[in-house]
């Protein structure tokens, strides 16, 4: 019995030693993905957790979204136009076991799969069809770069390009090509502006002419406001009845 106390107290310490290096913590964010004599034997949750030194080892994946800045790319569109495009993707780790087994570098891997997937879906839309379609862009980057890291353990939440910048002559053209648009609405605003004025004169005339001295009220009205005008412009103003009378009594004249 004295034996075995001695032991004990000889071994105490050393095993409390052991076990306190053993302690791992994992937090809740992470997941730790423990191997035993280097196999895979599961993924651990967040608490304290006990790894045996030299037989086993554990390694801690962070699961939280991660907003990874996708470098500018050079991109050709599919109309042969130049354009700089850069991106924010938004990714998360789903299964910490396959992001550690599966690839080497995850963070790696996304940005880079990120980069070439929005060099392809850009050369496959017009310049036109990106700067008004962006959302629809993000969209089909997101979806190719979501289904290739599924079997990596990685779930994409969301891709928004942030800029597309082009060359400077293309940027005085896409100017032109805008201002020469405005000028086209407004020739057209004019023009159907002046239709619908010649309408309503025709309209107006008609009226005139179907009821008597309607015309001869109108050009009173016509010197009235002619008056307020302090000019020194005499205007005589001969209604067109009294014309038709002159032109009655010459007619009576020369039978």
């Amino acid at each position: 019995m004295d034996a075995i106390l001695a032991l004990f107290f000889s071994l105490g310490p050393i095993v409390i030693f052991i076990l306190l290096i053993s302690i791992r913590q994992v937090n809740e964010y992470q997941r730790g993905v423990k191997f035993r004599l280097g196999k895979f034997v599961g993924v651990m949750e967040p608490g304290w957790r006990i790894i045996l030194p030299v037989i086993e080892s554990m390694q801690k994946v962070d699961i939280r979204v991660k907003a990874v800045d996708v470098p500018d790319q050079e991109a050709i569109t599919k109309d042969n136009i130049s354009a700089r495009i850069n991106a924010v993707i938004y990714y998360k780790v789903k299964d910490a076991g396959k992001a550690v087994i599966e690839v080497e570098n995850y963070r790696f891997a996304v940005s880079q799969l990120a980069q070439t997937t929005m060099r392809n879906v850009v050369g496959e839309m017009e310049l036109d069809e990106l700067l008004q379609n962006r959302e629809q862009a993000s969209r089909k980057i997101k979806e190719i770069v979501d289904s290739l890291t599924d079997p990596w353990g990685i779930s994409v939440d969301n891709v928004e390009l942030k800029d597309v910048t082009l060359p400077e002559d293309m940027k005085r053209v896409i100017g032109k090509q805008a201002e020469a648009e405005r000028e086209r609405r407004s020739v057209v605003i004019k023009a159907e502006g002046e239709v619908q004025a010649a309408e309503n004169l025709q309209k107006a005339a008609h009226m005139l002419s179907a009821s008597p001295g309607a015309l001869h009220l109108r050009t009173l009205s016509t010197l009235n406001d002619l008056s307020s005008d302090q000019s020194n412009t005499v205007i005589f103003a001969i209604p067109v009845e009294i014309l038709r009378a002159f032109e009655a009594v010459g007619g009576m004249v020369k039978k």
